[in-house]
C-alpha cells in the first residue's frame, strides 16, 4: 500500500509541475493566464523592484540547493529516497506558484516591436524556446527528471538501474540545450517591459552561474572523464560550428 501511495504522490508532484510549466509559458508570454509578468496595477517602482529580485532569489536558492547531492544525502535521511525527485519537483513548481502570485509589474518598456513580421519571429523565436526546453527532457529522460521513474519503478518492486550518458540530437551541438531553451523563450519577445527585463536579466546569470558552478561541476564529480571530454569537444550554451559530440551514446 505504501508504495502505492508513493506513486499516487508522484503522479500527484508531477501533475503540479505540468500545471505550473503550461502557466509559465503564459505569464512569460503574456497571454492566456489570468496575471502574467506585466499585469496588475504598477505601483513604486522600487519596492516592485524589490519584491521581484527577492521573488527570484527564492526560487534560485531552493532550486539550487535541493538540487545539490550533499543536500540530497541529508534530505533522504528524511523523505524516502524513492519521493525525493518528485518531491523536489513539488517543492520548486509551489515557489514559482509564489512567484507567479506575487510578482509585481513593472511595465515601462525596454523596447517595443512595431514591425508585424518581427513580432511574429520573435513570437516564433519563443515558442521555439518552449519546444525545445520540453522535448530536451524526453532526450535524456523525462520521467526520471521529474520523479515518475523512480516511484514506478518502487511501486513495482523493480530496482532502478543507472540512467546512460546519452549525446543525441540537441546534446550533440550544446551540453545544455534545456537551458538555451529557457533562454531563447525568456528573451525573443517584441515587447520587453521593465519587469520582463529583470526577470530575464536575473535568470539567465542564474542559469550560468548554476550551469557553469553547480550543475557542471556535479556531472564531473559523477562522470570523471568522460564528462570533461564531452565539456571539450560540445559547448555549454551556445552552438558552435565545427564542435559537435560524436554518435549518440
Amino acid at each position: 500500500m505504501i508504495r502505492w501511495v508513493a506513486l499516487a504522490y508522484g503522479l500527484l508532484c508531477y501533475a503540479v509541475f505540468l500545471l505550473t510549466f503550461l502557466y509559465a509559458i503564459g505569464f512569460v508570454g503574456g497571454f492566456v493566464v489570468p496575471k502574467h509578468i506585466d499585469s496588475g496595477i504598477p505601483g513604486d517602482a522600487m519596492p516592485a523592484l524589490v519584491v521581484d529580485i527577492a521573488l527570484l532569489s527564492l526560487f534560485a536558492v531552493q532550486h539550487s540547493l535541493m538540487a545539490r547531492p550533499a543536500f540530497k544525502r541529508w534530505w533522504t535521511r528524511f523523505v524516502p529516497v524513492q519521493i525525493e525527485r518528485s518531491t523536489y519537483v513539488l517543492f520548486s513548481s509551489l515557489v514559482l506558484v509564489v512567484l507567479f502570485a506575487w510578482w509585481r509589474p513593472l511595465p515601462a518598456m525596454a523596447w517595443h516591436v512595431d514591425a508585424e513580421p518581427v513580432r511574429w519571429l520573435l513570437h516564433g523565436l519563443q515558442a521555439a524556446g518552449w519546444l525545445i526546453v520540453l522535448t530536451s527532457t524526453f532526450l535524456i529522460s523525462h520521467f526520471d527528471l521529474f520523479g515518475l521513474r523512480q516511484v514506478w519503478l518502487h511501486a513495482r518492486r523493480q530496482p532502478e538501474p543507472d540512467m546512460p550518458f546519452v549525446t543525441r540530437a540537441y546534446y550533440r551541438f550544446v551540453r545544455h540545450p534545456l537551458m538555451l531553451g529557457f533562454l531563447v523563450a525568456f528573451w525573443a519577445t517584441p515587447e520587453m517591459s521593465q519587469g520582463h527585463l529583470l526577470f530575464a536579466l536575473m535568470t539567465t546569470g542564474y542559469i550560468l552561474v548554476a550551469v557553469k558552478f553547480l550543475e557542471e561541476r556535479d556531472l564531473v564529480a559523477a562522470l570523471g572523464e568522460r564528462y570533461r571530454d564531452y565539456q571539450r569537444r560540445v559547448p555549454m550554451l551556445l552552438p558552435i560550428p565545427g564542435r559537435r559530440a560524436g554518435a549518440a551514446e
